[in-house]
């Protein structure tokens, strides 16, 4: 398998957890995280915030095809996961801990995603023709 395919499978991967938390996140509201009762505009802004990260996934998907030439999309997609990752890390600090999932996120968030656009890059750059 060579190293573009490698890439293109481990991107489609990890894009099913922004896809599957955010469709999950749109569609349960709150009581994804366990809030059964909160306010309405609570469960509307949970509810636009899923939508962005189903919207960030599906943005990495559409990369699949042709990841060597999306290297832009790719790094504005990554730094917008990233910056979200240290909004997370800083709730962390002042609030504690979350639960297991947050914390996978936050993994995703600031080192899986910034691993795969500097892999991407790399793809990018073997693939582009030599001048």
């Amino acid at each position: 398998m060579n190293e573009r395919r490698a890439l293109q499978i481990v991107v489609a991967l990890a894009s099913l957890v922004p896809i599957c938390a955010g469709a999950a996140g749109v569609g349960l509201g709150l009581k994804m995280v366990g809030i059964s009762e909160a306010p309405t505009s609570a469960d509307s802004h949970f509810a636009y915030l899923s939508g962005l990260l189903l919207g960030i996934g599906l943005g990495f998907a559409t990369t699949i095809p042709r990841i060597d030439v999306h290297t832009a999309r790719f790094r504005v997609l990554a730094a917008i996961v990233f910056v979200g990752g240290l909004g997370r890390l800083l709730s962390l600090a002042v609030h504690g801990a979350p639960g297991k999932p947050m914390l996978f996120g936050l993994g995703m968030e600031l080192f899986v995603t910034p691993a795969l656009a500097v892999w991407q890059a790399r793809v990018a750059r073997r693939s582009s023709p030599r001048l």
